[in-house]
């Protein structure tokens, strides 16, 4: 199979060249030649079958031999907004939303939160998408404050018209939230979750979503740390059973 490269320049035409962390690694850890076969994409759904031509000091140039859309998205956005643990636990969390078909993540400033955002998160989704084949870059949206957060707008359903599509789905997980059904879990809805931070949401803020109209839900009756609940909500709706 061929490596997955990602080009921070849109492709368009029959050459396309790599710079950067994304031509560092082909030159130095893959050791590129002249004929080797990659798939690039661009986080514009397309990927491109591409063979390198030339290897220079900091750049590989390649040339484009065929180019297809390849959608690998969930069927309805699925928005995460978390309040991200710190180290490896972030990472983590970023890896696998993109595996799973995760359409944005929305870091969350709550009461008991840690600082969020950082410049390594975009890195973390190229990362993932090159692993998974997906072919756009999940979007990390700039940290918001959970009141705001609240009041978001989910996006809009795609495929369907507005008669047909579902109102938006807002989960908040709770330790007392009742666990969705398999039927709850399987609607295709665009979909906002929210996930608070280590040492859970304060009673007030919980209240605040509830007033909102967010429905609070859980997996069970243990406590769960900020990755599992998170990771384990979105897999339920987007692995489909056997």
């Amino acid at each position: 199979m061929a490596r997955r490269c990602y080009s921070e320049t849109p492709i368009a035409g029959d050459q396309a060249t790599l710079d950067g962390s994304e031509a560092h690694h082909l030159l130095h850890v893959l050791r590129a030649t002249p004929g080797m076969a990659v798939t690039l994409f661009d986080g514009s759904g397309h990927e491109f079958d591409a063979e390198v031509t030339a290897c220079k000091r900091s750049t590989v140039e390649l040339a484009i031999l065929e180019s297809r859309l390849v959608d690998r998205e969930l069927p309805q956005p699925l928005v995460l907004g978390v309040a991200l643990p710190k180290g490896d636990r972030q990472r983590w969390i970023v890896e696998k939303s993109v595996e799973l078909g995760v359409t944005r993540i929305v870091p969350l400033i709550t009461e008991r939160s840690e600082k969020q955002g950082g410049d390594k998160l975009g890195r973390y989704v190229i990362e993932a998408s090159k692993q998974c084949g997906r072919n756009r870059l999940m979007e990390i949206a700039e940290p918001m404050r959970w009141n705001d957060w609240l009041a978001a707008e989910a996006p809009a359903m795609g495929g369907v018209s507005d008669a047909e599509a579902l109102a938006p789905r807002r989960w908040v997980a709770h330790p007392t939230g009742v666990r969705p059904t398999a039927a709850e879990f399987a609607q295709q809805r665009s979909t906002l979750l929210a996930i608070g931070p280590e040492g859970g949401l304060s009673d007030g803020e919980v209240e605040a979503a509830v007033a909102a109209g967010w429905e609070a839900v859980g997996l069970g009756k243990r406590i769960l740390r900020i990755e599992t609940a998170a990771l384990g909500l979105v897999a339920c709706m987007t692995i489909p059973p056997a």
